[in-house]
């Protein structure tokens, strides 16, 4: 398989490489940045998540892409389509390092992996799980277009709010 290289105006999305550990890590060992995604982790559980995310990309033909900035080389987070093993369903999931953020890149990194998700891997529909609290990754969640449709349960239990859209829905306003 050939991994994927997306392009926006401002972005690079590619499948994570080793060398992506610092930013990984980085925005792991930031409360801010985790605070609704799993909360904080050593380099050594980052490195372990990062080979996860990777490993994705050979098991199911998707994952996490590392979003790379194009003027500067800088890796500023990771976004794209996430189906574990016991997945509520086909997601596409953002995570953006501080550093980053008030740019718009989560918006302009998902739009992207939404959109090669539809067109690559015949995803029918796509969701987020978004903690209820998180009120910048709602906000994300409706820019690209997605609405609220149930309360649901992650894997590990965790209770989240399942916001998406369907691919027809999707194409008709991003014609």
């Amino acid at each position: 398989m050939t991994s994927p290289r997306l392009e926006t105006t401002r972005l690079l999305l590619r499948p994570p490489i080793e060398q992506d550990v610092n930013g990984w890590a980085g925005l792991d060992g930031d409360a801010r940045a985790v605070e609704f995604i799993g909360g904080l982790k050593t380099r050594n559980q980052a490195w372990m998540d990062m080979a996860t995310a990777a490993g994705m990309w050979s098991l199911r033909g998707c994952g996490l892409f590392s979003v790379i900035e194009k003027d500067t080389g800088r890796w500023v987070g990771r976004v794209g389509p996430w189906l574990p093993e016991g997945a509520i369903g086909t997601e596409d999931g953002w995570a953006i390092s501080p550093t980053a953020w008030g740019k718009g890149y989560a918006t302009e990194a998902a739009h992207a992996a939404i959109a090669w998700a539809f067109d690559h891997l015949g995803w029918t529909d796509v969701i987020h799980c978004i903690d209820a609290p998180n009120a910048a990754s709602i906000a994300v969640a409706e820019r690209l277009g997605s609405t609220w449709l149930r309360a649901d349960h992650e894997a590990g239990g965790k209770e989240v709010q399942i916001y998406g859209q369907s691919r027809d829905a999707w194409r008709a306003a991003n014609r």
